[in-house]
């Protein structure tokens, strides 16, 4: 049996995808988790054989809980299941180590087929993800100009974002503007929301 551990926020969600993946004859879910934090220390516990994880969740991205999988209990294949394609996101994956990247609109046969490939050493992307992700430019924004701008997101004022990050309010706006400059924007609201939209402040 394919032991699966499932991370989704949304408790319909991930009862739903734990019913139709226990459906397959091969496949146990072993597990599920409601906010990231959760992840590591369950995979340690229960030792699955693949991590299904959301990449929005409370306490830790998957992504975050994607890396650390990596250190701490490697013999765990990870696939990130999500709404949220973009290109950026599937780099930020593959370079925490995940080994799958679906989009929750497709059919469960081919989530649990993605299941099967992977746990056999094979990297599954989706394929429209996979040419989108090819054709996009890569990430401009250095990781400081990144934390500025996600700082930004909430509305909060140059004083708040400086106080938050310990950076002077001269230095953040130096990174706001080479932010704004990167993304082709005119203030760091549509700058945030410019690179939120590609996958860079993933």
């Amino acid at each position: 049996m394919i032991r699966i551990l499932l991370a989704e926020d949304q408790a319909m969600m991930r009862g739903a995808l734990a019913v139709l993946l226990g459906l397959e004859d091969d496949i146990e879910v072993v597990a599920q988790v409601g906010t990231g934090t959760e992840i590591v220390p369950t995979a340690i516990e229960v030792q699955p054989d693949v991590a299904l994880l959301d990449i929005e969740l409370p306490g830790m991205s998957g992504l975050e809980a994607a890396a650390e999988l990596a250190e701490r209990v490697p013999g765990c294949r990870v696939m990130i299941l999500t709404t949220f394609s973009r290109p950026g996101y599937v780099r930020e994956a593959m370079a925490a180590g995940a080994a799958g990247f679906l989009v929750k609109d497709g059919p469960v046969e081919e989530l649990a087929d993605a299941i099967r490939r992977v746990l056999a050493g094979e990297t599954v992307l989706d394929p429209d993800l996979a040419a989108a992700t090819l054709r996009a430019a890569p990430n401009p924004l250095t990781s400081r100009e990144r934390d500025v701008l996600a700082a930004s997101e909430d509305g909060s004022s140059i004083a708040d974002i400086a106080g938050r990050l310990f950076l002077s309010p001269s230095t953040v706006r130096n990174y706001l503007s080479a932010a704004i400059g990167k993304t082709g924007t005119r203030n760091k609201t549509e700058a945030a929301l410019a690179a939120r939209r590609n996958g860079w402040l993933a």
